[in-house]
């Protein structure tokens, strides 16, 4: 049996002169959480489109299963859909709107109990059955228009940014109410989004996309740790990106110049003989270094004017000009306010090498 849910091959998408997607090609193994996560305007919601069957491909195959979709029609590819508008019907009961999709395709009464009953169990609203739209809350919606979804036990669920209209803590509740939710049924979800914490926090795996093509593709902590643009490494989380100049390996390190070669750092990571143009460094790396504290073994010292100070709540970011015009960006408990300097006084920062990625583009 084949194990793979969604295979797109060599897939394109224009409309009219204009390249929305470009030749991308993508496996997703069944029961895996994957997010698309990007921009607006990156291709992300035409590919869903596409795998959903709304629009068909310039060029390429798009498979579910192993067998070719691109001649079958929406309601024929055994897809769930959960898009932003919930859509729910404000006349029918909770019941009756998860129980819809099967009566539009003739199935029993008994049938359709039996899956209802199951839907809602699986999004824990068993006890609202018998309610209306108007008598939930966002989050209970979101959860019923979920339960009408997998009702029909679909292959594959595809998820438009369906957290989007709610608050930020329903935002965040949800979202471990979905992961846990299809870790249950073992369902494949196939969720777009440009909110990269929501696609770090549930996906087994990510695929970030830009200007129409995959810019790369792996776990969460891959595309956060080891990004391999410049692109990624912005997008995902914050970074201080810097450009640099006259690479030189210095085993077991390369060496390399900053800020126009007024400082120089050493990166701990493998060089592919690729011309490296710069390197990303995450302000959780960034370590301030109290008067007196020697750095660790292996690190990077670095001297600057502390600039600035944000109050992220349980977080402090200083933002510290490490040379002209040059700010780099560090994070550290708020707890730590009463070591730092007054602003514009100097502050000693420590990276250590292993820290510090080297990207060529």
């Amino acid at each position: 049996m084949n194990s793979i849910d969604i295979e797109l091959v060599s897939v394109s998408k224009s409309f009219g002169p204009v390249s929305v997607v470009k030749d991308i090609s993508l496996q997703i193994p069944r029961g895996e959480f994957v997010s698309i996560l990007g921009p607006s305007g990156c291709g992300k919601t035409t590919t869903l489109n596409m795998i959903a069957g709304f629009n068909a491909p310039s060029y390429g195959d798009i498979r579910i299963r192993g067998k070719s979709q691109v001649r079958v029609p929406p309601e024929r590819r055994n897809i769930g859909l959960v898009f932003q508008n919930y859509a729910l019907f404000p006349h029918m009961t909770v019941a009756e709107n998860v129980g819809f999709g099967l009566r539009m395709r003739g199935a029993s009464r008994s049938e359709i109990a039996v899956a209802v009953r199951d839907a809602l169990r699986g999004v824990h609203l068993e006890a609202f059955a018998a309610r209306y739209p108007k008598e939930l809350s966002g989050g209970q919606q979101q959860r019923v228009a979920l339960a009408r979804a997998i009702a029909p036990r679909p292959s594959v669920l595809l998820l438009d940014e369906p957290l989007s209209n709610l608050d930020l803590k329903l935002r965040e509740a949800m979202r471990v109410e979905l992961k846990e939710i299809q870790e249950a049924l073992g369902m494949t979800f196939v969720y777009v989004t440009h909110d990269q914490e929501e696609a770090m926090a549930m996906s087994d795996r990510i695929v970030v996309m830009w200007q129409g093509v995959i810019a790369q593709e792996g776990t969460p902590a891959d595309i956060y740790g080891r990004p391999q643009t410049s692109f990624v490494a912005d997008f995902i989380g914050r970074s201080n990106i810097l450009p640099i100049s006259d690479l030189v390996l210095r085993p077991p390190h390369l060496d390399f110049a900053v800020a126009d070669g007024a400082l120089r750092l050493r990166s701990a990571a493998a060089w592919s003989g690729q011309d490296m143009r710069f390197c990303c460094i995450r302000p959780e790396s960034i370590r301030f270094l109290p008067e007196g504290e020697p750095a660790p073994e292996d690190a990077n010292q670095l001297t600057g004017r502390l600039h600035r100070i944000v109050n992220l709540g349980a977080q402090l970011e200083l933002f510290v000009e490490i040379a002209s015009d040059l700010l780099v960006s560090a994070t550290l408990p708020s707890g730590s306010a009463g070591r730092l300097p007054p602003l514009g006084k100097e502050v000693r920062l420590s990276i250590l090498a292993q820290d510090v990625q080297l990207l060529a583009r």
